[in-house]
């Protein structure tokens, strides 16, 4: 797989390579696994939340208003 960027942040990948002693290949490589995995964790979660609503699982918006209020008076 080929990957083009705009030269700015070409050279601000280059230059956090040079700082790091890594390759920009290496940094890249983090980066896009590190948001790949976020991405899969986020909609697995969300997918969570949406089936605990299906279910009726969920607090109403004056519970949690209430339960604010508890926590700014405490």
């Amino acid at each position: 797989m080929e990957i083009h960027f705009k030269p700015d942040l070409e050279d601000k990948l280059k230059r956090i390579a040079t700082q790091s002693g890594r390759q920009a290949v290496q940094i890249v490589e983090e980066l896009v696994e590190t948001y790949v995995d976020h991405d899969q964790w986020f909609r697995q979660e969300v997918a969570k939340g949406l089936a605990q609503l299906d279910r009726g699982e969920f607090v109403d918006d004056d519970d949690v208003m209430a339960r604010v209020e508890r926590i700014f008076r405490s």
